[in-house]
């Protein structure tokens, strides 16, 4: 019963510090006061306000460092993905993947290897073979960005990318059921000229081919 009692107090003090923190009181990397002046200052047990610290630093906002004390890391919370993309439009989704391909596709030229090589050969291929449906055609057309993504060998890279495509499927499927696309070899040919970069190593050449490809698909979509 006291748990249940002091857990919400916790959570009182640690929406105080919060608020603190936003308000500027205290900045990025400073530290915060001794445990026995700030638990005074909020009113609260020492308990208390470790609960507090912690439940904080499981937000990424506080980092207590053994024999120097609990440090500010954020100014404030981070929404998870999930939430950030219900609320964001597909034009903001694709300037987001702009961003995340086009240095995927310089990485990429740089690091792939023989065997991400036939990956993408493989999508490619399959892009063109794929129904014209909507649904089919952009599941294809996926796979092969992710090839791409991949072969810059960077996880966060590669985690980014797969959070954003659940949010820009649906959108991109509805697209091209009302706008189908009105050269589809021509759009073909810009995923092997992005390829062929890749395969040459030409870094400036697949950040172009990348970026002129996807910003289309946002003029389309906007």
């Amino acid at each position: 019963m006291a748990h249940v009692q002091r857990h919400p107090l916790a959570a009182q003090a640690a929406d105080l510090l919060l608020d603190r923190i936003r308000a500027g009181e205290w900045q990025l990397g400073h530290k915060l006061p001794g445990e026995t002046t700030l638990a005074a200052q909020l009113g609260v047990g020492r308990s208390t306000l470790r609960e507090a610290i912690r439940e904080l630093a499981g937000k990424g906002v506080l980092e207590s460092r053994q024999g120097a004390g609990v440090f500010v890391t954020a100014l404030d919370t981070v929404e998870d993905w999930d939430t950030i993309l219900r609320r964001a439009d597909i034009v903001a989704v694709i300037e987001a993947r702009l961003a995340i391909e086009a240095e995927c596709a310089a990485l990429a030229a740089r690091r792939r290897t023989p065997a991400d090589l036939r990956a993408m050969w493989r999508a490619l291929a399959a892009r063109a073979e794929a129904p014209a449906s909507a649904p089919d055609l952009v599941d294809a057309d996926t796979a092969f960005h992710r090839t791409v993504v991949a072969a810059a060998h960077n996880d966060i890279l590669t985690g980014m990318f797969d959070a954003f495509i659940p949010r820009s499927r649906r959108a991109m499927i509805d697209m091209l059921r009302i706008r189908p696309l009105p050269d589809e070899r021509a759009d073909h040919h810009a995923h092997e000229v992005l390829l062929d970069a890749i395969r040459r190593r030409d870094e400036a050449a697949a950040v172009a081919a990348s970026r002129i490809h996807l910003t289309s698909l946002k003029e389309a979509l906007g």
